[in-house]
């Protein structure tokens, strides 16, 4: 059973294409105003141009770059601005570094666009937030993380060890938003492996999404959409989904005194109080 009491405020990072735009058209369809977040203009435009289409109302944009946290704070503060509450925050923007960069805040990449960002966005807006759904992946299996050093990955670089530790970091995440912000109900989600622009930069991936079958943003993005939509009695807070199933990650990303410590880190990394 769907939630439709209202008209809902719906904000999506990572919205220019992929499973951000996919969803971002079918919420829209389905009555929602949706707010997309992007890093590129001309695709943010684009999308806009998209969802305009399928609903015949043009959503609000807003241009911010996880990988400087002041365009994150930026954004935090133009949504305060616009919105008095936010139905709901999908912090689905996500990154993979072919190779070991450093933001100019001085983060791995993959990391900071992330786990930390939306950390931050999140920390942010959650007065005005009434539902948190989190884009994580299966590929958290191959995540090594350390609280200590956020920055582990750049020694002996590899993409993927790096792109499943901040996933593993967003399912962490995820679960200990539930446990502090009881107010908040928090899902995070695994997509499948969705045929999208991620990796394009390198050949070997590309190949990879032209042969494998991969599914498209739509089915990627059907979890997203219904727990955006669905009624919170029916779902567990803090819990991690696939296919609209509740789904049990690895022990690594389902340890409370790791999470814990893992939200002290990112406070002190992004600068607030944890």
């Amino acid at each position: 059973m769907e939630d439709l009491t209202e008209r809902r405020i719906v904000v999506l990072t990572g919205a220019s294409s992929g499973i951000g735009l996919a969803a971002a058209v079918e919420l829209a369809r389905r009555g929602d105003q949706v707010v997309l977040v992007g890093r590129d203009p001309a695709r943010l435009r684009a999308a806009g141009e998209r969802v305009r289409e399928s609903c015949g109302e043009q959503p609000e944009l807003f241009r911010a770059d996880f990988a400087v946290l002041d365009d994150v704070r930026g954004l935090a503060e133009r949504l305060r601005e616009h919105y008095d509450r936010i139905d709901v925050l999908a912090n689905n923007a996500g990154a993979i570094a072919l190779e070991p960069i450093t933001t100019v805040d001085g983060f791995e990449l993959s990391m900071q666009a992330n786990h930390l960002a939306p950390f931050l966005l999140s920390n942010l807006l959650a007065d005005r937030v009434r539902r948190m759904v989190v884009t994580a992946s299966d590929a958290h299996r191959s995540g090594v993380l350390d609280p200590d050093d956020l920055n582990a990955s750049l020694r002996h670089y590899r993409p993927f060890r790096a792109y499943g530790t901040s996933k593993q970091a967003n399912i962490l995440f995820t679960a200990e938003a539930a446990r502090r912000w009881p107010e908040l109900p928090a899902y995070a989600f695994h997509p499948g492996v969705v045929r999208t622009r991620f990796g394009n930069e390198s050949r070997l991936v590309a190949l990879g999404m032209r042969l494998l079958p991969f599914r498209s943003p739509e089915k990627g993005a059907e979890t997203l959409v219904w727990l955006a939509r669905q009624d919170p009695s029916r779902l567990v807070d803090g819990g991690y989904y696939a296919d609209r199933k509740p789904h049990r990650p690895r022990p690594k990303a389902a340890d409370p005194a790791l999470a814990a410590r893992l939200w002290t880190a990112s406070a002190k990394a992004v600068g607030i109080d944890a």
